[in-house]
């Protein structure tokens, strides 16, 4: 009887140190892949947040316009960005030459703030829809920052039964000023009615807010001086003293309402000082 042999030559060292080669190569490969979503992760948490990042919508009642504002502050940096929640760049400011080694620290910006017959509220809307937006910039070495600002459509009904020394003051500057007699001391008290719902008409309808402050800016006409002062959420009135009033004759008036997402109402006015 036959016997048939196999010709294939048992591995030598040579073919071994291959093999082994092959596997340390595999296993190193494998542990590669494994480590690398963890070097991901602790990329990401390198981010550090802004100081201030603030994205709201700013109403003058009055006037009829919507214009957006953006307040963004914290430590030095070479470049900035502000992403949509659709994932578009609306802003990307670059910082050159010696500003870029000095750095930026805090950016305010506002929008232009057409007319309603201009721009609609409802574009206005759509153009800037609510949900998060993305702020991130670049330290000047290097450091990546990241913070988002949500933005939302719940803007602060407009204050109403504005008076000045009980003399009930309209919306709006007409050609003839109400005229407000000063107290026995010569001031004149601004008082109106606490906001608690959001905008009848515009954005999220009749909810109800919580207000952060108010604002009350008083000018003076003809000399274009001003005071201003912020109050608390609790206090809707504010003394104007005598030795302002007594610098001029006609006075416009600013009340602003700001809700705690950041937005903003304000109505203006207008009124006289009675004089002897």
């Amino acid at each position: 009887m036959s016997t048939y042999r196999s010709k294939r030559k048992s591995p030598g060292r040579v073919e071994r140190a291959q093999w082994s080669i092959a596997f340390i190569i595999c296993v190193c490969a494998l542990c590669f892949i494994a480590a690398a979503p963890a070097v991901t992760a602790a990329e990401k948490k390198t981010e550090i947040p802004f100081a201030e990042a603030g994205l709201f919508i700013e109403l003058n009642n009055t006037d009829g316009d919507l214009g957006i504002h953006a307040l963004i502050d914290g430590k030095p940096w070479k470049r900035l960005t502000l992403e949509s929640p659709g994932k578009q760049d609306l802003l990307n400011i670059f910082v050159r030459s010696r500003l870029r080694r000095q750095g930026l620290a805090e950016v305010a910006l506002e929008s232009a703030e057409p007319a309603f017959d201009e721009l609609a509220p409802a574009q206005f809307f759509r153009r800037f829809p609510q949900g998060e937006y993305h702020i991130k910039g670049i330290t000047i070495d290097g450091q990546e920052m990241l913070s988002v600002a949500v933005l939302k459509h719940l803007l602060p009904a407009p204050p109403e039964g504005i008076s000045a020394n009980g003399a009930n003051l309209p919306e709006g500057c007409r050609d003839k000023p109400v005229t407000v007699a000063p107290d026995g001391q010569g001031r004149v008290v601004i008082a109106w009615l606490p906001v608690t719902h959001s905008h009848p008409n515009l954005g999220i309808t009749n909810e109800p807010i919580v207000v952060e402050q108010y604002m009350v800016v008083v000018e003076e006409v003809e000399l274009g001086l001003i005071i201003s002062q912020d109050l608390p959420p609790n206090v809707t009135q504010v003394t104007l003293p005598s030795d302002f009033l007594g610098l001029g004759k006609q006075f416009k008036l600013e009340i602003l309402v700001k809700e705690g997402n950041g937005n903003k109402t304000a109505v203006e006015t207008c009124f006289a000082i009675e004089t002897p």
